[in-house]
């Protein structure tokens, strides 16, 4: 495979809305120890990326500065001490950045096999979906069989992985959502119920049925002492995002009186070898079912790279299903 010296990405030419996306050519990033170079097919586009572009989501320091968190496509080039992956393999992989770009670089343990069967544009949408979901509602959440799940947002891309893996995982599943298509989409992946929140009071919805024993929620502000309201004793509220604030009044006596746990993570900070432990877990309990057919994400659009702009708008309006994608090659 011939690599270039030099590509095209898109860069954050300032903080702002999407407008300040633009594209650029630069060179084209060398492997290093332990690292592969990935010739990308498909990048996708996350809510993170928006927060970086923002102006509040700062890149690790030996991050690339270029937007983008997950991709697909082909193994261009590898560095000194990997053995698993060779050029010319196709790989999904979860980035620490870079993934706006014709090539970007990636920690070799953070990459999988793309599931058999699935398309590049596909494959491009899994890793910061199911990576942050695997950590938050079955490792740090510890969600079992036959519990009661409530997951916020549940036609995002985090909703829709949680519901579908928290579902095949033989839990209760519930879901807020901003319309009632949006539900319809809960409702066809696997959630018993989901509530449309303009109209239903879904903390009153979770009371009737005893109570939720897990919520994952990226909302925050308001919706974090109504998830407290909502669990059921010894119940666990997992955090991942605060789209309405982090700074809250609370009043936490019932944590203690009724035994609930308040947790959450971010992804993009965890070391390299806990994203590592996380893609064992995930080709080892997850991939077969996306191979399979299973479970496998829900596709609302693509752009191409150099419209990045555009496709950010189109994921900050809020009228997408899950997952948008740029297409690179």
């Amino acid at each position: 495979m011939q690599i270039p010296s030099s590509m095209t990405a898109v860069e954050i030419s300032a903080y702002g809305g999407p407008e300040v996306l633009k594209p650029v050519t630069v060179p084209v990033p060398q492997p290093g120890p332990g690292q592969i170079l990935i010739r990308i097919a498909y990048a996708g586009v996350n809510r993170p990326d928006a927060l970086q572009r923002a102006g509040s989501y700062a890149p690790p320091p030996d991050a690339s500065p270029l937007p983008g968190l997950e991709a697909a496509g082909h193994v261009a080039a590898v560095g000194v001490g990997v053995t698993r992956w060779q050029p010319g393999d196709a790989v999904t992989a979860l980035l620490p950045g870079g993934g706006y770009a014709e090539y970007a670089l990636t920690d070799a343990e953070h990459a999988l096999p793309v599931p058999e069967g699935m398309a590049m544009d596909r494959a491009a949408a899994l890793c910061e979906t199911f990576f942050t979901v695997w950590t938050n509602v079955f490792e740090r959440g510890g969600l079992k069989a036959g519990e009661k799940f409530l997951v916020h947002g549940g036609s995002s891309g985090i909703g829709t992985t949680a519901i579908q893996l928290a579902a095949l995982h033989g839990a209760r599943v519930f879901a807020t959502a901003g319309a009632d298509e949006k539900s319809q989409v809960c409702t066809d992946l696997g959630a018993e119920a989901a509530f449309n929140y303009r109209d239903v009071d879904f903390v009153q919805e979770m009371k009737a049925r005893g109570g939720a024993d897990l919520i994952i929620d990226m909302v925050g502000g308001s919706y974090i002492s109504r998830n407290l309201d909502a669990l059921a004793n010894d119940g666990r509220l997992v955090q991942i995002a605060f789209l309405q604030g982090a700074d809250v009044e609370l009043n936490l006596m019932q944590v203690m009186t009724r035994r609930l746990t308040m947790t959450g993570s971010t992804l993009r900070p965890q070391s390299p070898a806990a994203k590592a432990a996380i893609a064992r877990a995930l080709e080892s309990q997850v991939w077969p079912h996306l191979s399979d057919g299973s479970i496998g994400p829900v596709m609302d659009s693509e752009f191409p790279l150099v419209d990045a702009a555009k496709a950010h708008a189109r994921m900050e309006s809020s009228v997408h299903i899950e997952k948008v994608v740029l297409k690179v090659a």
